[in-house]
């Protein structure tokens, strides 16, 4: 195998290292944005199922002893609908996702630079030995 095949192949490997580290990240992304809609966006609650008037609630995040927090000593089923764990345990899955991805995308982008750096010195190693410097 010439040196040219082998560092083609060198970028291709690198390349698919990167695609995976960027989808790694795409992921991590949609888990940060599902743990944002989570904590950020008001929601319903239905006391029995088939409610025809659900309970209105509050963002988990921006209330400050509201229908969110109360709990069911008031009769409210806010609390126990979205809970604090569920959005933490999604922060928490998203953290060696997000750390993979970036692990590879540098990578895959140190591996490619490093082959054109490689292939820039082996022309200029040509040109000077054509030159017969």
């Amino acid at each position: 195998m010439r040196s040219r095949d082998y560092d083609l192949d060198f970028r291709d490997r690198a390349s698919r290292i990167r695609a995976w580290g960027i989808g790694l990240l795409a992921v991590a992304g949609l888990m940060w944005a599902w743990c944002a809609v989570l904590l950020l966006t008001p929601y319903d609650v239905e006391r029995k199922p088939g409610d025809e008037y659900p309970v209105q609630c509050e963002s988990r995040l921006f209330t400050d002893r509201g229908t969110a927090n109360e709990g069911r000593l008031r009769g409210d089923y806010c609390a126990d609908e979205r809970d604090w764990p569920e959005a933490l345990a999604l922060l928490g899955l998203s953290l060696p996702v997000s750390v993979a991805g970036a692990i590879l995308v540098t990578t895959g982008t140190v591996h490619r630079t490093l082959s054109a750096h490689a292939e820039a010195m082996r022309e200029l190693d040509a040109i000077a030995d054509a030159r017969g410097v």
